[in-house]
């Protein structure tokens, strides 16, 4: 089960059911409408039902949640001898000092309430386990294949207003603030009398009418993209990807990154460090300084880009693909229940 999701735990869902399906188990989904059908959960033999209904759960062999908002209410649809509950924590507590207050209480409830926390990264495991989580240990989510036109570079950058001498920075993710995409405009900021640097931002959201508007104000070599459904050319076009988030577990882009090839530079929090390694360059959060200084080292030095290009492919392969992260989620089935299968319901992963 999960609440409304738009991004990434939903995308994990939807590569999780038709692998869980294939390995044998009966599935249902709770979550909103709205959710369901933005990531195309409905399929044959899998019903998906509203979270009004998650006392059905009941009848399960397990429940697994997604989030925090979600695995309080299967703590509570599976207290007093309900099956055993799997949740995974995919996001850290952010915000101002009550809302994170409140989001520690919940976390600590959800963490005693489960059989088996999975967290996306290692600082939410220890988390978990500061908080009183029975069992946890690492869950990682698969970043899906992305589909790609396979269009020539030059003709796709060309379509992006680009010439052979432009340099272009892409940064992908959603308006918000956590993905702290002023530092992009502060890094471009930094930047603005290199010739040529360009940086693009691909996403939706809260923040883009505020972001749009310090652009022109400061005329800013930034261009909002909004969403688009073509991110793997992008990521073919571009130079260098740059990631100024304030906190990710497994980021997906930093994994489409590194699994294109491109050269990243990206804020060192939460588990970005154990996902890339040594195949990026990592740099402190809101230190525009020092993400200019990246991005303008591996500006002017295409050996250093080629090299952080090899080795991002290099990590990449070492990552587990959506079919082992299918396989771990059915392995965590199996040791809460003490069986290799059987009907699981609440699924979002």
């Amino acid at each position: 089960m999960l609440t409304a999701s738009t991004g990434g735990i939903g995308r994990h869902v939807a590569s999780l059911l038709p692998r869980l399906i294939e390995r044998g188990h009966q599935l249902e989904v709770y979550c909103p409408a709205a959710t369901g059908q933005t990531h195309g959960f409905a399929q044959p033999g899998v019903p998906v039902r509203p979270l009004s209904e998650l006392l059905h759960a009941r009848a399960a062999d397990v429940v697994h949640a997604h989030g925090y908002k979600a695995g309080a209410m299967a703590v509570a649809a599976c207290a007093f001898g309900g099956p055993p509950l799997v949740v995974t924590w995919h996001n850290a507590i952010l915000g101002g000092a009550r809302q994170r207050l409140l989001g520690r209480l919940n976390q600590r409830l959800v963490a005693r309430g489960a059989a088996l926390t999975l967290g996306a990264s290692s600082d939410l495991v220890e988390q978990a386990r500061q908080l009183g989580a029975r069992q946890a240990r690492l869950g990682p989510v698969a970043a899906p294949v992305l589909a790609t036109g396979g269009g020539d570079r030059d003709e796709l950058r060309a379509g992006l207003g680009l010439t052979s001498a432009d340099l272009l920075v892409l940064t992908v993710g959603r308006l918000a603030p956590q993905k702290n995409l002023d530092l992009v405009l502060d890094t471009a900021a930094e930047l603005r009398d290199r010739a040529g640097l360009r940086f693009a931002i691909v996403g939706d959201g809260p923040e883009r009418d505020r972001l749009a508007a310090r652009i022109g104000a400061e005329s800013l070599p930034v261009e909002l993209l909004g969403s688009r459904g073509d991110i793997a050319d992008l990521l073919q076009a571009a130079d260098l990807a740059l990631l100024t988030s304030t906190w990710e577990a497994r980021a997906l882009v930093a994994q489409e990154a590194l699994l294109a090839g491109l050269p990243l530079v990206s804020t060192r929090v939460g588990g970005i460090e154990e996902l890339v390694g040594n195949a990026a360059v990592l740099v402190p959060p809101d230190d525009a300084v020092a993400a200019a200084e990246a991005v303008l080292e591996l500006a002017e030095h295409p050996h250093r880009r080629a090299e952080l290009a090899a080795a991002g492919r290099t990590r990449a392969a070492t990552w587990p693909d959506e079919d082992a992260v299918a396989d771990d989620v059915a392995a965590a089935y199996s040791a809460v229940t003490g069986s290799g299968g059987g009907s699981v319901r609440g699924i979002a992963g």
